[in-house]
């Protein structure tokens, strides 16, 4: 043991630090000003599908018409009821320009919405329509955060998009958490 220590002291002595930290904490990210965008909570609701073209090509990559039409008509095109649905082909086939429209025309009664792409051109779709309806006239002169670290699938397109939806009203605009935000924007003086 150290001279001048003992062990109940110390515990007396780390008990009072601690409590003396815990009155000095104060939650400076709650108390401030800044408006927190978060993509998060406009995400897209719905069933997402993707239609691989590929599954009705010979070996993946080869388009014959008739066996092509006779395998569209042949699919339960019901199974996509109310999806929002990404028409692709995952081969490097070379397709007529047809074929996807092709597949489209079968899926559309179905679907609630469909475009040609991956899922994430689909996400992109959906927040172009999404984020071209908000009012951005609540964040007009503040300092906002698009928040960063999502637990869905927003594609970096929403995030450019929101930035330039924000920007005309914003007063500054930064990227990430509140509690390590990147600075993107700041309005010049007026």
């Amino acid at each position: 043991m150290e001279q001048g220590f003992n062990e109940r002291g110390s515990k007396i002595r780390i008990r009072n630090v601690v409590k003396s930290m815990q009155e000095e904490i104060i939650n400076k990210v709650a108390n401030s000003a800044l408006e927190v965008f978060d993509l998060e909570d406009y995400y897209p609701k719905g069933i997402r599908s993707q239609i691989d073209i590929s599954q009705w090509l010979i070996e993946g990559f080869l388009l014959k018409e008739k066996d092509f039409r006779e395998a569209l008509k042949q699919h339960d095109w019901s199974q996509y009821q109310g999806h929002l649905v990404a028409v692709n082909c995952s081969t490097d086939a070379i397709l007529p320009a047809w074929a996807s429209i092709l597949v489209t025309i079968h899926v559309a009664p179905f679907a609630k919405k469909v475009v040609n792409g991956s899922l994430e051109d689909l996400n992109t779709a959906l927040y172009q329509e999404l984020l071209s309806t908000l009012d951005y006239s609540p964040y007009k002169d503040k300092s906002v955060i698009i928040k960063g670290c999502s637990k869905k699938p927003v594609p970096m397109s929403a995030y450019i998009l929101s930035a330039q939806k924000l920007q005309p009203f914003a007063r500054s605009i930064m990227y990430g958490e509140a509690c390590s935000a990147v600075p993107l924007y700041k309005s010049p003086k007026k």
